[in-house]
């Protein structure tokens, strides 16, 4: 067994599971129509669908928008099976129902590369992990896995719902189901039009639906469709509502001042008096470090603009972190020194080991080594964190744009002490998320502020300057990658080792101090011994496939090799960032590529389909993308082609980017990108996140990064932390490369190959290898 199929099965865990489950049906997608309330008419099919009286569909939606069209994918599945036009699916909040977890997310997680699908390791653990994920119901929006995720339970829902629906038309109209057809939302029959759903609804929940099936694509009339987004107009007149956008009768507000130094303590306030004195001020929160967060105090006043102005003006005596300081470019050191024992002693935790690399090294030509580096990065949202919260007579309303909405529950709940059962929380519109919403820090503040309040509700919003300093950043790491060529310059075996933070144990136990629930789900299904089951399930700092994604599968073949990770504790609060690992991974290994085509005397796209022998996904992506960037074709003096290839979340993404020089510093005009992503839903809505992932690579590539001295962040905000800007946006390119299949990732796959790409045509430029992050910030 290798050492990651035993990290999945936990030692047993797979088996017990097996034990536990083989006779027991797995948990319905579907859902039951009871999970879904009914106002106004509304008739519930199931748990997904209901049915408005004037023939409108109401979609019970799971999933946080933040700019991704996840809510247009969504509503545009369903749209297709009931056969209606995507302006009449109206959205509803999904409830906390295990029903609206996050299955994809965690199989996603599985710690398997390209070459591994469909062996029986996977199998297994695949088939237990969505077990695992149908049992827990953890509702996240996340690792580019909602449409993934609704693919299949969607669709099913609504040909079900459809086919409710026709039965009790063709019973009311006695007519054979078979002779009925839908033409936007209608029932038709050859005699004429019968109806709109709405006027069967009722009779259609009492209607057995008989066997049901999805339409096969040649019957598909949207999706694969570019039809516009159904959040376009609200965002464009304003009626969207956003976390800052919320008002309610009452109202106050609050900002947060954080102790400068992170993981710091809190002390007496000298100027309190003169602050409580200000305009507007009602008065001052303590705030300790709530969901891992630092500690600070809170102003409270009757609008931002006071609260954040006495923010500022506190003079606090603030305390040390009480395990020291840290500093980012010791940090940084470390890790390379960490990354390089290791690597040297053969140590780290190994994801992969295949073959015998030392042998294979020792046998080569030629070996090449080299060393890679990338720094902290911050997730900058468009909207600062914020939360509003009421509480009044033993129960709580939080309004948040949240990616977790069921771990800001949770939050709420602990901070205020109620049941879970007594918070509602209702999820806006998310200015940007990128992996910091996933996080509970600021909705627990919230709450704590509340409770202040006298049952007023209250938003607490961070200024820009306390949103860059007090982040989870996206972890620092160091890679060593050593090579073996045989003669004609192909690699023979190949060893990786990498140190930095392991960001999900850290998470865990911020979002779930408290594993009873899965440890309750263990047990029940016939795990043997609940004290087993917690041990196994602790927030240890146990590997964590995030760590070493983007290496360990790789889609290159080689006959010798190993990837391990080095487990480390930098002191300062990490968390994911859009792609996780792959961001910086992806750079890494395709740097490291396109130094071993070079090596070999090699053209990098001819070198790359070399090893690509057996994956013709990755092949024809890589294929495509050269064709429509000219690859081979002459370019214009002072300007090079640099590529890379790397797959993400279930997508493969291969970018070409153009680059020149001005002014010592690269111009990039053109970035070319073709991906495979299963199906595409929605191809507008594909193509705007490629050219946001590229845009969100290009400002990590070239600018970004975040400095630590003496626990506090030198970044406060724009001017420290440049973005991108419209007029240094190349030309983007986006090809699809089709496939039938499911839909995989979109959101973040974009991101990962912009950097090498960007690396490698500077090479080529210039001749100079840059193997630190950012390039030139």
């Amino acid at each position: 067994m290798r050492r990651r199929t035993w990290l999945l099965s936990g030692a047993g865990l797979a088996g017990a599971l097996v034990v536990g489950w083989g006779t027991l049906p797995p948990r319905s997608r579907l859902g039951h129509a009871n999970t879904l309330p009914v106002v106004d008419g509304e008739v519930a099919l199931n748990g997904w669908i209901k049915i408005a009286a004037d023939g409108q569909v109401v979609l019970a939606m799971n999933r946080s928008e933040m700019g991704q069209g996840v809510h247009t994918g969504l509503a545009q599945l369903v749209a297709e099976e009931l056969d209606v036009p995507l302006r009449t699916v109206r959205l509803t909040a999904a409830g906390h129902d295990s029903l609206y977890g996050n299955v994809a997310t965690m199989v996603g997680n599985m710690p398997f590369g390209p070459r591994d699908q469909g062996h029986l390791p996977e199998r297994i653990a695949h088939w237990a992990t969505v077990r695992v994920a149908r049992e827990l119901g953890i509702n996240l929006t996340g690792g580019s896995s909602s449409m993934a995720d609704a693919w299949e339970p969607l669709r099913l829902a609504a040909a079900t719902a459809r086919a409710q629906l026709l039965g009790a038309m063709a019973l009311k109209h006695k007519l054979p189901v078979a002779e009925l057809t839908v033409k936007d939302g209608i029932v038709h029959h050859a005699s004429g039009a019968l109806g709109h759903y709405g006027e069967v609804a009722a009779q259609a929940a009492l209607t057995p639906p008989g066997e049901v099936a999805t339409k096969p694509p040649a019957q598909w009339r949207q999706i694969g469709q570019a039809l516009p987004r159904i959040d376009l107009a609200g965002k464009v007149n304003g009626q969207a509502r956003f976390g800052l956008d919320v008002r309610q009768p009452g109202q106050v507000f609050a900002a947060v001042r954080h102790c400068p130094m992170l993981g710091g303590g809190i002390g007496p306030v000298r100027n309190l008096a003169q602050v409580l004195a200000m305009p507007g001020v009602l008065r001052l929160v303590s705030l300790g470090p709530l969901a891992g967060s630092t500690a600070g105090y809170a102003v409270v006043a009757r609008t931002t603009w006071h609260a954040q102005q006495a923010a500022r003006a506190l003079d606090v005596d603030w305390q040390s972190p009480p395990n020291g300081t840290v500093d980012s470019d010791a940090i940084l050191r470390q890790l390379a020194s960490t990354a390089q024992a290791a690597h040297q002693a053969g140590e780290g935790f190994a994801f992969r080991s295949d073959g015998d690399v030392k042998a294979g090294l020792q046998g080569a030509s030629r070996q090449l080594q080299a060393v890679y580096t990338a720094p902290y990065l911050a997730h900058v949202t468009m909207e600062p964190m914020n939360c509003t919260v009421q509480v009044r007579e033993g129960t709580a309303t939080v309004w948040a744009p949240t990616q977790v909405p069921g771990a800001a529950r949770e939050a709420a709940a602990r901070v205020l002490g109620l049941p879970e059962s007594a918070v509602t929380v209702q999820v806006t519109y998310l200015g940007g998320g990128f992996g910091r919403r996933l996080e509970v820090d600021f909705i627990a503040q919230a709450a704590r502020v509340a409770l202040e309040c006298g049952g007023a509700p209250v938003q607490l919003v961070w200024s820009r300057e306390e949103d860059m300093t007090h982040d989870f950043y996206r972890p620092a790491g160091a890679a060593v990658l050593q090579a073996g060529l045989d003669a004609a310059g192909k690699p023979v075996a190949l060893a990786i080792t990498n140190a930095g933070d392991a960001l999900v144990p850290r998470w865990l136990s911020r979002i779930v101090p408290k594993v009873s629930g899965l440890i309750e789900v263990l047990t029940r299904n016939g795990f043997p011994d609940s004290r087993a089951a917690a041990a196994l399930t602790a927030p240890q700092d146990a590997p964590d496939k995030t760590a070493s994604e983007g290496l360990f599968d790789l889609p290159y073949a080689v006959p010798a090799l190993r990837v391990a990770h080095v487990a480390t504790y930098s002191g300062v609060p990490v968390g994911s960032w859009r792609a996780v690992g792959h961001s910086h991974h992806a750079f890494f290994i395709e740097s490291f590529i396109d130094e071993l085509a070079h090596a070999a005397g090699a053209d990098p796209v001819a070198y790359r389909l070399a090893l690509l022998d057996g994956l013709p996904r990755h092949a024809a992506v890589l294929k495509r993308a050269a064709e429509a960037a000219g690859w081979g074709q002459p370019l214009p003096a002072g300007v090079a082609r640099g590529v890379a290839l790397h797959e993400s979340f279930g997508s493969i993404v291969a970018q070409v980017v153009e680059v020149t020089k001005q002014g010592g510093q690269p111009r990039v005009r053109r970035v070319v990108c073709a991906l495979d992503c299963g199906t595409v839903v929605n191809p507008a809505v594909v193509a705007r996140q490629m050219e946001s992932g590229i845009v969100f690579g290009l400002t990590a590539a070239l600018y970004g990064r975040i400095d630590v001295v003496g626990s506090e962040v030198r970044q406060k905000n724009f001017p420290d932390q440049p973005l991108l800007t419209l007029a240094q946006c190349p030309a983007i390119e986006t090809y699809f490369v089709p496939n039938d299949g499911p839909p995989t990732g979109v959101g973040e796959p974009g991101t990962p190959p912009v950097a090498p790409a960007l690396a490698n045509a500077w090479f080529a430029l210039t001749g100079e290898r840059r193997r630190a992050l950012p390039l030139f910030g």
